[in-house]
């Protein structure tokens, strides 16, 4: 009786395993009977404004229902092609991410429709340290004197990406370069703006939150402002074709002198 039930239980464990063993197999072909599709992806890391050559790019296959929009499955399609962000490994290659067809290669493919690239000169102060890198936003600031005579400084432009630092594209290095030249993305009105500012003053970075796109609406700042002191106007001789400021600081306390009928001021 021991033995028939023992042979009962290694027969019920002998139907169970073959059981699993079939469910599995039926779950496995229908994994592989998935259909697929090619889609051109990435080889290796490819920085911005890259010209995309065969070695470049390569086929993987891809579920038919998740074909990602604009992606490409053939190779030539690409051949000459700019990218205009960086690509990691792996990484689809989309229309979205690529310069127009004809687009020469570098700064020039990167730069949108409307837009300009102007380049100004920096040091390791104006330069925000060298923490002012590609793909980060900035303002600009310029320091300039009024009449040759009342320094003001004042933000001229706002929410300005930078494109490159001397001649680098990247945009994953996080550490600071210190460089001296920054390529800025403007308008035409913003690089008119600029080179105006550059002409006749002196520029500064000052580099912004990424995610703050607000814009902040100052009059600028001069010396009297920030020392505390007032201006006053000082009466134009008629030929003179300008107002002269003179700056005007707090009274010092006077000391009241009587001598009989005379009477003095002492400061």
């Amino acid at each position: 009786m021991r033995n028939t039930g023992a042979l009962g239980m290694i027969v019920v464990s002998l139907l169970l395993g073959v059981a699993a063993v079939v469910v599995a197999g039926k779950w496995i072909n229908q994994q592989v009977g998935i259909d697929a599709s090619r889609v051109v992806v990435a080889a290796q890391d490819i920085n911005v404004g890259t010209r995309l050559t065969a070695d470049l790019m390569k086929t993987i296959d891809w579920p038919s229902g998740s074909i990602p929009t604009g992606s490409f499955n053939d190779l030539t399609l690409l051949d000459s092609r700019v990218v205009k962000v960086n690509l990691q490994r792996g990484e689809p290659l989309l229309e979205g991410k690529l310069a127009p067809e004809g687009t020469a290669g570098g700064l020039s493919g990167v730069i949108p429709d409307g837009k300009r690239a102007i380049t100004v000169r920096v040091n390791d102060v104006v330069g925000v340290a060298g923490f002012a890198l590609p793909g980060n936003l900035v303002d600009i600031l310029v320091n300039i004197k009024e009449d040759h005579r009342n320094p003001v400084s004042k933000i001229v432009l706002e929410q300005i990406l930078v494109l490159a630092v001397a001649q680098d594209l990247g945009r994953d290095e996080t550490k600071p370069k210190v460089v001296n030249a920054v390529t800025l993305e403007v308008t035409p009105e913003q690089a008119e703006r600029l080179d105006l500012a550059r002409s006749v003053g002196t520029l500064s970075l000052v580099l912004r939150n990424q995610i703050d796109r607000s814009f902040g609406s100052t009059d600028g700042i001069r010396t009297h402002d920030l020392l505390g002191t007032k201006m006053a106007t000082v009466e134009a001789k008629p030929e003179d074709k300008k107002i002269v400021y003179k700056s005007v600081g707090t009274p010092r306390p006077s000391v009241e002198i009587i001598r009989g009928l005379e009477k003095t001021n002492a400061r």
